[in-house]
C-alpha cells in the first residue's frame, strides 16, 4: 500500500460497530487503541472484522497538537495520543511536528510556526496528538 499520507500505523481492529450509514471502526496500534468513523460501504468494501490486520491512515493535516503529558478530558476528540516530541521542522509558515509513543510509534502533523513556539513543541517536551474519529481513515493490505 502506497499513499500519500504521512502518518501510516500498522494495528488490529478491535472492534467493528455497524451503524445504518456509518459504522465505528476500533484499532490498536501498539499500546494505543484508536477509534475511526467510516461509511458502512467502506467496512464491507474493505472486509473489516475484529481480528484482521489493518493500518491507521491520518494525513498530517489532520493531526493537532496540544501541550502536555495526559490526555485532554474536556475534548470531544476521540483519539488523543501522548508522546515526546522528537522532530520540530519549521517551514515558511507552517512547520512539521513529530511524537515518538510509548510503544515507538511515530506521528506526526503539520502546525503553524507560531503555534510550534506558543505550545512549547520542542524536542524532548511531552504533548498530545489529537485527531478527530472522522479523520482516521482505514487501510489493509
Amino acid at each position: 500500500m502506497r499513499i500519500s499520507a504521512r502518518n501510516v500505523l500498522k494495528g488490529t481492529i478491535t472492534d467493528v460497530e455497524i451503524g445504518a450509514v456509518s459504522g465505528v471502526v476500533s484499532i490498536k496500534v501498539g499500546e494505543t487503541a484508536l477509534t475511526s468513523i467510516i461509511t458502512m460501504e467502506a467496512i464491507h468494501d474493505l472486509g473489516l472484522k475484529k481480528g484482521m490486520p489493518a493500518y491507521a491512515v491520518i494525513k498530517a493535516s489532520h493531526v493537532m497538537f496540544a501541550r502536555g503529558d495526559e490526555p485532554l478530558n474536556n475534548l470531544s476528540a476521540r483519539n488523543q495520543l501522548v508522546g515526546t516530541v522528537t522532530t520540530v521542522r519549521p517551514g515558511k509558515t507552517d512547520g512539521r511536528v513529530s511524537l515518538t509513543l510509548a510503544d515507538g510509534n511515530i506521528i506526526t502533523g503539520s502546525v503553524f510556526n507560531d503555534m510550534i513556539g506558543e505550545l512549547g513543541l520542542e524536542v524532548g517536551n511531552k504533548a498530545v496528538a489529537i485527531v478527530k474519529s472522522t479523520d482516521l481513515m482505514i487501510g489493509v493490505d
